[in-house]
């Protein structure tokens, strides 16, 4: 039997004898660019300068960004901005590190038993169909508007979003690997120290991140509640005074935090996960 070949999608052949290796056409993404995040950032900011100064926008409502900025330098001069960003740090850390644990925790429990699964999994999906800010009434009836309430409220957010990402992660793990693992005899626990945690790790850090900026949300609303202190209560005075340059300060603020929390958890998740090849690596 012969088989006609196209010529139009013959390879050439070479002087040499050898084949010509066809250039590739890369369908990836480009190689990445540093601080390029921040161009999108950068136009914000020019779109909001240029709208100040050409009367487009009232600097009644939105002030200019040099008054914020003006703003912002008196706030720290007169330790306002620093003691509020502390208290609201304390909050966030002390909120989002109970989060991971128990989040985390329960993720293995359900992950890597049917009957750890069967007895968590249930509680966390109702839990996840009930928005969080939605319980405020309640562990205020509960828990008070101290600074119990406050916390609790967001490591309930954290423990919903470290919870299905890294249960997701757990279990979808290639099946081919769990029957490698059998033939070759490897024990459950080196299966899961070697396999399933590094199989896990992808879904760990992206609810970090998500978790991470759950924590900043929550703790925008909670600090509004009756707070003594923190970035909420400074922003809730300030709405009642009409000071939109000092809501500015610390949406600015707010802003920077979550930028810069997640830049963070960017770069160790590249070198933690410096194994995986992906379209973005």
């Amino acid at each position: 039997m012969t088989i006609a070949l196209d010529r139009r999608f013959a390879a050439p052949v070479r002087p040499d004898g050898f084949v010509a290796r066809r250039p590739l056409r890369r369908l990836g993404l480009r190689r990445s660019v540093p601080f390029a995040r921040l161009l999108g950032v950068v136009l914000l900011l020019g779109a909001w300068t240029a709208g100040v100064a050409g009367g487009v926008i009232d600097e009644r409502k939105l002030a200019a960004p040099w008054t914020v900025l003006q703003t912002g330098r008196q706030l720290v001069a007169d330790g306002i901005l620093l003691s509020n960003i502390a208290a609201s740090l304390e909050r966030a850390a002390i909120g989002l590190g109970i989060g991971l644990v128990i989040g985390t925790g329960l993720a293995l429990i359900s992950g890597l038993s049917r009957l750890g699964e069967s007895i968590v999994d249930g509680p966390v999906q109702l839990k996840r169909a009930i928005p969080t800010l939605g319980l405020i009434p309640l562990l205020i009836l509960w828990l008070g508007i101290g600074e119990t309430f406050k916390i609790v409220l967001i490591t309930l957010g954290v423990v919903v979003h470290m919870y299905i990402q890294v249960h997701a992660s757990l279990t979808t793990i290639d099946k081919r690997l769990v029957e490698l693992a059998e033939v070759q005899g490897v024990s459950r626990a080196t299966f899961i120290r070697q396999v399933v945690i590094p199989g896990s790790l992808p879904g760990f850090f992206l609810g970090l991140r998500l978790s991470v900026t759950g924590a900043w949300l929550i703790l925008i609303v909670v600090e509004s509640v009756n707070a003594i202190d923190g970035l909420g209560k400074m922003m809730t005075n300030a709405q009642n005074y009409g000071q939109a340059d000092v809501i500015l300060v610390g949406l600015v603020v707010y802003g920077a935090f979550g930028l810069l929390s997640d830049a963070a958890i960017r770069l160790l998740e590249r070198k933690v996960l410096s194994w995986r090849r992906t379209i973005a690596s």
